[in-house]
């Protein structure tokens, strides 16, 4: 197995004082190589304390002891639990370059600050609950502990972004990190950039109610269990139409539209019946043969027994002590080789003396955007909201499916929530013309961020070796549905795919109903699979600034799956597998529910004594009819009220309104030039006074910015931009689409 040479974090020093289900934040940086001190006891019994803390040192003393004070004056990030924010403050009083990191569910802030959280309540507020289940039925809680593993990806990239500026600039920073927050960010933003087969539509839209059942992505029985497809362009389902052998009854060129194949009643049941005597196998293999996304549905176990996995060495035997686990191994690739959980922190070279004086961590860099739908739009933004000029490349022949819209001119709230602080160019990367003027502009880039399916910039004569030889100090971000190895790596893959392959979709469904699959509207594990890729770049930034050359980290989003289910593998479990009880009831109301998640048996005592029982049995039903008889705040501030985690549940809509929310200025308005309709945003990546807040650059019409973009990198003159264009290499905003779009506004609709 080989080793990484120089990880990219080498050099860094993390002292860790979190506990609970937020642990898993610094073990994102130690995977990349930072020395990370965890300064809190770990229960190596727990397989979920051992996941969450694997790759890092543990120590016996606290944060606040004389050895936790020497070891926090030498660290570059420190992070720690609630009730640490003083200690922190006079620790940034004696380092102005240290990070700090306070963690906690619903941050220091606000009137929920003093609240419980858990992985439900989260899930509840931050209107996750709402949108999964099936249409008529009780909302579904996800499986596993995912608002918190998502939550945690989004607190890893802002430490970086921190870490970044202060070696940059010598200015440190502190986060107020809320758990909330971060899970509406990271999970499923119902605000953020969703699916191509929304048509951009924003969540907040879509009904009350939970989704019908079989909408989007349907699942079908077969043979030997279940499979999923995901027919999401024209192309896909003429596909699919060779496969069934060209039926007349749909064969009409208006079934190459998403929206009237969803609407005919026919398509479905005819699909079901072509495929209902064969098995997963054959048809994942007659389906990949003719170009059709499919995907077998897997439970979590026999993912971990397939042949991709076993080729990607994904999962690494443990022993600690008297303790023998399997685990995950780390979801980057640096430089081709992976970074593990068990990768020894390396001396460095000391890193140059801090003389930038950046305000935002990413101020001055140039970042190239090849990324396509969520995961691609993700990693890039991140990067754009801190502060990047981010060129996001595009193509009239192959558009992003994103640019799918039930407006006419390629613009849509979920368009342009994925593309925010970015300018789009034109280029035609088929001519010759067009890759030179690429590679001209890889030579002024530091970043170049793309998720085709492996191989497929190799194909147009710009695979890596190419950008490398172009720019040594290139750093390159791929990611893929399944990784750029293995017998899987050519699959086409979406989220949906993914969640299928994994066991997610197979966990997702009603106890009592083995056809109630309930992720149909979910976007994951794309958001958070960005998130991680951006965090490889930084951690790349940050070894470029001390040798001076670049890099490339790969990440296959299946594998972050597995690194959420760390602990149900260390288990020998399955993804769906849980300890919790019933945690969602009806409250009074007309379709509203309430979470109700004791965690500590001192919590349930507390609630048998708010509902007046003696026998823990009785809890159940006394706990249905108390709930019920309650409007869904008022229940939850009670249960709050009496030391009980607890949340009503919120719908999408309902988020800008919530005292959280509002009370934390977590959502702003954003005027966009070409959208009638409101854009929401974050406000912040994590919060903090000492960064300044994202900039606000509307999401760019396919080539509105070709000529700026040449004429600000390149230097090229109008003269031969005009040859450009005339020539077809270089596409600049279509008129056609400019007209669209001025309609649109001056539209009364």
């Amino acid at each position: 197995m080989s080793e990484l040479v120089d990880p990219p974090l080498s050099g860094i020093k993390i002292v860790d004082a979190v506990s609970g289900a937020l642990a898993p934040i610094s073990s994102y940086l130690a995977h990349l190589g930072a020395e990370v001190d965890r300064v809190h006891p770990v229960d190596a019994s727990d397989p979920v304390d051992l996941a969450a803390n694997a790759g890092k040192v543990w120590r016996s003393f606290a944060l606040d002891s004389d050895e936790g004070h020497a070891l926090a004056g030498e660290a570059h990030i420190v992070v720690a639990g609630k009730g640490h924010d003083l200690l922190l403050k006079g620790l940034r009083g004696l380092r102005p370059d240290l990070v700090t990191m306070t963690v906690s569910d619903f941050g220091l802030t606000g009137s929920l600050s003093d609240w419980r959280g858990s992985n439900a309540v989260l899930h509840a507020l931050s209107g996750e609950l709402s949108r999964s289940g099936i249409r008529g039925r009780e909302p579904l809680l996800p499986p596993g502990d995912l608002a918190y593993q998502c939550a945690s990806v989004q607190a890893a990239f802002a430490l970086c972004g921190g870490l970044y500026r202060a070696l940059r600039s010598g200015r440190g920073a502190h986060f107020d990190f809320a758990a909330l927050e971060g899970a509406v960010q990271a999970l499923d933003p119902g605000f953020g950039i969703s699916g191509s087969a929304t048509l951009g539509k924003p969540a907040g839209l879509l009904s009350r109610d939970r989704p019908r059942e079989g909408f989007q992505y349907p699942i079908f029985s077969c043979a030997d269990g279940f499979v999923r497809i995901c027919l999401l362009s024209k192309r896909q389902w003429r596909s699919m139409f060779e496969w069934l052998g060209r039926p007349e009854q749909f064969a009409s060129p208006d079934f190459d539209r998403t929206s009237v194949r969803y609407n005919s009643p026919d398509l479905l049941p005819h699909i079901a019946d072509f495929f209902r005597e064969r098995n997963r196998a054959d048809l994942e293999r007659e389906g990949q043969a003719h170009g059709v996304p499919i995907a077998a549905m897997l439970s979590l176990p026999e993912f971990l027994e397939t042949e991709h996995v076993r080729a990607r060495d994904a999962l690494k035997r443990v022993s600690v002590g008297t303790t023998e686990v399997t685990l995950p191994r780390g979801v980057q690739t640096i430089d081709g080789v992976r970074a593990d959980f068990d990768a020894a922190a390396q001396p460095a070279d000391p890193f140059p003396e801090a003389v930038d004086t950046c305000d935002l961590p990413f101020e001055g860099l140039k970042v190239i955007d090849l990324g396509v739908i969520v995961v691609g739009a993700e990693q890039a933004r991140m990067l754009g909201d801190l502060g990047a000029d981010v060129i996001k490349m595009e193509s009239r022949s192959f558009p992003d499916g994103n640019r799918q819209s039930y407006l006419d001119f390629g613009m849509s709230v979920s368009f342009a929530a994925g593309h925010r602080n970015k300018r789009s160019i034109g280029l035609d990367l088929r001519s010759e013309r067009g890759r030179e003027i690429f590679l001209d502009l890889v030579a002024e880039a530091d970043v170049v961020c793309s998720n085709f399916k492996p191989g497929t910039m190799d194909k147009l004569g710009l695979g890596q070796a190419t950008l490398r030889k172009t720019n040594p100090r290139i750093i390159l971000s791929e990611s893929s549905a399944f990784g750029s190895t293995g017998p899987w790596s050519n699959r086409m893959g979406y989220g949906p795919l993914v969640r299928a392959s994994t066991g997610l979709a197979l966990a997702w469904r009603y106890p009592d109903d083995p056809t109630g699959f309930s992720d149909t509207i979910t976007i994951y594990p794309d958001h958070v699979a960005g998130r991680i890729c951006a965090i490889g770049v930084v951690a790349l930034l940050i070894r470029r600034l001390r040798t001076g050359r670049g890099g490339t980290t790969a990440v296959a989003q299946a594998e972050v799956v597995l690194k959420h289910f760390a602990a149900q593998i260390a288990r020998g479990g399955d993804a769906g597998e849980s300890t919790t009880g019933k945690v969602v009831f009806a409250a009074e109301g007309d379709d509203e529910w309430c979470v109700v998640d004791p965690q500590t048996e001192q919590e349930r005592r507390s609630l048998a004594e708010l509902l007046g029982v003696t026998d823990p049995d009785q809890i159940p039903t006394a706990l249905e009819e108390w709930v019920v008889a309650h409007p869904p705040e008022e229940a939850a501030r009670v249960l709050q009220q009496a030391g009980i985690p607890a949340a009503p549940m919120l719908r999408i809509a309902d988020l800008p309104k919530h005292p959280f929310y509002t009370e934390r200025e977590f959502y702003r308005v954003e005027d966009h030039p070409w959208l009638k309709e409101t854009v929401r945003a974050e406000r912040y990546v994590a919060k903090t006074d000492d960064i300044s807040a994202p900039p606000n650059r509307p999401a760019p019409l396919s080539g509105e910015h070709s000529e700026e973009v040449l004429a600000e990198w390149l230097g090229v003159d109008s003269a031969a931009i005009a040859s450009l264009i005339e020539d077809a290499v270089l596409e600049p905003l279509h008129e056609d689409t400019r007209k669209a779009a001025k309609r649109h506004m001056a539209s009364s609709d």
